[in-house]
């Protein structure tokens, strides 16, 4: 046998071995994809844009217009007001944003048909899933993280003129800002389930803006004792349980909303996970 012969030998099972590493599908490998293609949607960033101008400008003009009404306000209207909570009060529309944006990152694929590229390169699928839930919602942690801490610092600033701030440091605040931030991910990732279920945009986003607006006002029509036992389980009103600075009167606890909130996210991603098995991409 030829010094060539042998040294080919050698060294073709090394380089075969590489050339198959470098190919395999990992689990990291198929969240960097999912990191590119969500940043380098054109939607990304105006809706990741949009909410955390929501969360900033609204806290902010509500702030303003309780300084303004403070010295007209009743003793009862003063005692329920909640200074971290007015300078979050965007949230209310933010978490519109991150429900439209977390379906569109489903949705999208299914309408370009870029999905059966995605599902031929991941065979197995699920980890396309779990890497758009972890992707998205990360990056909305994170974003909306920064983004509360912002609106809470220039929404007291604008409080303390009337002495009415309230400090991070102080008692359930952290809880607060955190807290919204948690919200807004988890309503992210509830998006996604709901955008793999129905993978049509305009249903997917119609379903996200009936749990998060349409349902409490229906429960809203109910008795009233039917409402004191139904509102409290709703995904808004578990989810936004975390992020209120003193919960009302048989409200869940900052714990067990969230709780509720996540099991709502959980489930929906299992039921988007057996069909996304059991249905043609």
């Amino acid at each position: 046998m030829s010094t060539r012969t042998v040294a080919a030998g050698a060294t073709g099972p090394r380089f075969t071995s590489r050339a198959a590493d470098r190919g395999r599908v990992t689990f990291v490998r198929v969240l960097h994809a999912e990191w590119i293609k969500l940043r380098s949607l054109r939607s990304t960033f105006w809706v990741l844009v949009t909410a955390v101008f929501l969360v900033i400008s609204l806290g902010l003009l509500v702030c303003v217009g309780t300084v303004s009404r403070w010295p007209d306000m009743s003793a009862g209207e003063r005692a329920r007001f909640s200074a971290p909570n007015a300078s979050l009060t965007g949230l209310y529309l933010a978490q519109l944003a991150i429900g439209v944006l977390g379906v569109l990152v489903v949705s999208g694929e299914y309408a370009t048909g870029s999905i059966r590229a995605t599902m031929a390169a991941v065979p197995h699928r699920l980890p396309v899933l779990w890497a758009k839930t972890a992707v998205f919602g990360a990056v909305t942690f994170v974003l909306m993280l920064g983004t509360c801490l912002v609106a809470f610092l220039s929404g007291q600033a604008v409080l303390a003129k009337e002495h009415i701030d309230v400090s991070l440091g102080d008692p359930g605040v952290p809880r607060v800002v955190v807290g919204v931030a948690v919200y807004l991910a988890l309503t992210g990732v509830l998006a996604i389930g709901i955008g793999a279920i129905v993978r049509h945009a305009a249903g997917g986003i119609a379903i996200v803006f009936g749990l998060l607006l349409v349902l409490p006002e229906v429960v809203r029509a109910l008795p009233s004792d039917w409402q004191d036992r139904i509102t409290k389980y709703l995904p808004s009103e578990a989810g936004q349980a975390l992020s209120r600075w003193h919960p009302g009167e048989g409200a869940l606890s900052p714990a067990a909303g969230i709780t509720v909130f996540v099991l709502y996210a959980a489930v929906t991603l299992a039921v988007a996970a057996v069909l996304l098995r059991k249905r043609d991409a």
